[in-house]
């Protein structure tokens, strides 16, 4: 097990399946000087070693102002509570996941698929258009709807050093009718991420892709497969 990875200067990987639990998806930070805010929050058995990556990249887990949970499922949101609770973050959804977070439903956090329970967590903030933007010390970070995954699946984007680095977690789906997903939504959501020509791609549970081409290359064939 790892500690925090730095990507580009200033994002940094601080957790998933290589450097927290097996079980957690992808959790990013991103410094922006005078705040950080994480991207995701793996399925919360690993809290405390997220907590102590934070701290091993050089930063006080209270200087976090906003958790971005990219969807409902229990691999992205389970510390979000701890973080909550414990440092006083604000958690930023989609409104259309958010319902399942702040009832703890068990079905469509995937909780029970993980053999846990979520606890009902208030979202601070929810989002509901296509795009928003949060600025941060000036720093822009772009928020995407890209529905397809659940039905409030989100995308991150900034450009930093004359780069574009997107924040992609669950590209691959998988797409169960059941818990919300919805393959031709997702289809469009994938062209809408083409169409950022992002420079790298931090996605949620196969790791970081670049440049543009190794980018697009790993977004099409997933498009391709879920074609066939």
């Amino acid at each position: 097990m790892g500690r925090a990875v730095t990507i580009v200067s200033g994002i940094y990987l601080i957790g998933g399946a290589n450097l927290t639990r097996s079980e957690d998806a992808a959790v990013y930070l991103i410094d922006f000087g005078t705040e950080q805010v994480m991207i995701d929050s793996g399925a919360g058995r690993s809290a405390k070693r997220l907590e102590e990556n934070i701290r091993a990249a050089g930063f006080d887990p209270h200087g976090i102002s906003t958790l971005i949970l990219t969807h409902r499922h229990i691999d992205h949101i389970g510390a979000a509570p701890y973080f909550r609770e414990r440092f006083g973050c604000r958690i930023l959804m989609h409104d259309l996941d958010a319902d399942a977070v702040e009832q703890g439903d068990p079905v469509q956090t995937v909780a029970d698929w993980y053999g846990t329970s979520f606890p009902p967590t208030p979202v601070d903030i929810r989002v509901s258009g296509e795009e928003e933007t949060l600025s941060f010390d000036g720093e822009s970070l772009h928020i995407l709807f890209t529905p397809g995954h659940t039905p409030g699946s989100l995308s991150l984007y900034l450009d930093r050093d004359g780069r574009r680095i997107l924040f992609g977690q669950d590209i691959h789906g998988p797409f169960i009718p059941r818990l919300g997903a919805d393959l031709q939504a997702w289809r469009q959501s994938m062209e809408k991420l083409l169409s950022l020509k992002a420079d790298l791609l931090c996605e949620g549970h196969f790791g970081i892709f670049e440049p543009w081409e190794a980018v697009e290359r790993f977004i099409r064939q997933h498009i391709d497969r879920n074609n066939a």
